[in-house]
């Protein structure tokens, strides 16, 4: 813990994302000061057309205002095109350093000779943010996800926000500078909740609590809480749901071929499992629930924008 404190120190220091006129996210996006603002984020584009497809549906009917590529994968050149052609919609990078699945595999977007610690013996990045952290080097690490960022904006995507797959970047303190640092370098916001202030001094927690992009409150579904009706722990999370930036993250898919073969063996975020995900977040009664506990639905590229530019 020592170690940690020690190295996100500097990052903290050298971070300049200060508090507007002391006005928090929602007063600078126009609400009031104690709304609940919620971001509906969709993991996982990119992994497979069943995703692309079921995000792309999602983006159009309004179920989700925000997802994430992960740039390593063989459909990300898809659903990159695809981000390209709207670009007025919410789509950052899923930083990718892991691939979980047993039989659909990937590494990184560099050269395996640059990037050899964070692969496995077959060439692909490792299925655990364990054996990943014990494996990792550092610099490694750094240009892999700096060109995970780089290959999405050649491709013509305008990223809103960075965030991580399976945490993998929190699997080592330098790892976690290194996520927080590309925040800076790139001018984005990266998913980093606020609950995890308390594992600073008091001082430092003190200045970095006042970064807008800060996540207040961070849902998503866990297969402990799976038990009755799927819509249920959402009920549970958008009913407790409190003022400030709130990230509700869903896995998203079609239960089809494709989908069953990649995810073999794995029914926690499977295909089924993002089915009933899809359908869940475009039903009338999750609509009806946000409007009834009065949620605001914003973007990553809002607070983006608030935060480069102080901009609605």
């Amino acid at each position: 813990m020592k170690k940690l404190i020690l190295i996100l120190t500097g990052v903290f220091l050298t971070m300049g994302l200060t508090a507007q006129n002391q006005k928090n996210l929602a007063q600078l996006l126009g609400y009031p000061a104690d709304a609940k603002l919620l971001i509906i984020h969709a993991d996982d584009m990119g992994l497979s057309q069943s995703v692309n497809e079921a995000c792309i549906k999602a983006f159009g009917n309004n179920s989700i205002t925000s997802g994430s590529i992960m740039m390593p994968c063989p459909w990300a050149f898809d659903m990159a095109l695809w981000a390209k052609d709207h670009q007025g919609l919410d789509v950052g990078i899923h930083l990718t350093l892991t691939a979980e699945w047993d039989h659909y595999k990937w590494g990184g977007v560099s050269s395996s000779d640059q990037v050899s610690s964070l692969l496995d013996s077959n060439g692909y990045f490792y299925p655990t943010v364990e054996a990943l952290g014990k494996a990792a080097k550092p610099e490694e690490a750094a240009k892999e996800l700096r060109a995970q960022i780089d290959r999405a904006i050649s491709f013509g995507v305008n990223p809103t926000h960075i965030d991580t797959h399976m945490g993998s970047v929190m699997a080592t303190p330098e790892l976690v500078k290194i996520y927080l640092s590309l925040a800076d370098e790139y001018h984005l916001p990266v998913l980093f909740p606020r609950a995890y202030l308390g594992m600073l001094p008091p001082d430092i927690a003190k200045a970095f609590s006042s970064k807008v992009y800060l996540i207040d409150n961070l849902f998503m579904l866990e297969p402990a809480m799976v038990k009755g009706r799927w819509i249920d722990p959402y009920i549970k999370a958008v009913e407790a749901m409190k003022p400030g930036l709130n990230d509700m993250i869903v896995h998203i898919a079609y239960d089809n071929d494709e989908m069953k073969a990649i995810t073999e063996g794995h029914d926690d975020y499977g295909a089924k499992w993002r089915q009933n995900d899809l359908e869940m977040i475009q039903s009338k009664e999750f609509k009806d629930l946000l409007k009834k506990n009065g949620i605001v639905l914003i973007t990553w590229k809002q607070v983006r924008d608030v935060m480069n530019n102080g901009s609605k």
